[in-house]
C-alpha cells in the first residue's frame, strides 16, 4: 500500500492545480532551507513529525534527507524517542480532562 512509487500519482495534482502545487513545493523548500536551524536539524525535526503523524512516505523521505545532511544512527534514534515521548505526552496531558468529569460525577452522586 505504501510504496514510494505511489508518490508519482501526485503528478495529477500538479497537472490539475499547478500554481497551488508550485506554491506548496516552494513552501516546503523554504521551510527546509538552511537558516537559523541547520538543514540536518530541520530534517531531524521533520523525521520526528513524520514519526508522530505516522506518515510512511515522510519517514522515508526525511530520514534519507537527514542522513544526507549528516545525521547519524544515534541522532535518528534520539529523534525517534523524542517523537515517542511527545506522542505519549499528549495522551498523558489529555488525561487531565478525565478528572473534572469524575469530580462532576462524584458531586452529582452526593
Amino acid at each position: 500500500m505504501y510504496e514510494m512509487k505511489n508518490l508519482a500519482r501526485l503528478s495529477a495534482l500538479k497537472r490539475t492545480i499547478p500554481d497551488t502545487m508550485a506554491a506548496f513545493d516552494a513552501f516546503g523548500d523554504a521551510a527546509l532551507a538552511e537558516g537559523a536551524l541547520p538543514r540536518k536539524v530541520k530534517e531531524l525535526i521533520a523525521v520526528a513529525v513524520a514519526l508522530t503523524t505516522q506518515c510512511p512516505y515522510c519517514i522515508e523521505i526525511h530520514s534519507k534527507e537527514a542522513r544526507s545532511a549528516g545525521a547519524t544512527d544515534l541522532e535518528l534514534a534520539e529523534t525517534a524517542m523524542l517523537a515517542a515521548v511527545m506522542r505519549a505526552g499528549g495522551a498523558i496531558t489529555h488525561a487531565a480532562h478525565l478528572f473534572p468529569a469524575a469530580e462532576r460525577i462524584a458531586q452529582a452522586a452526593k
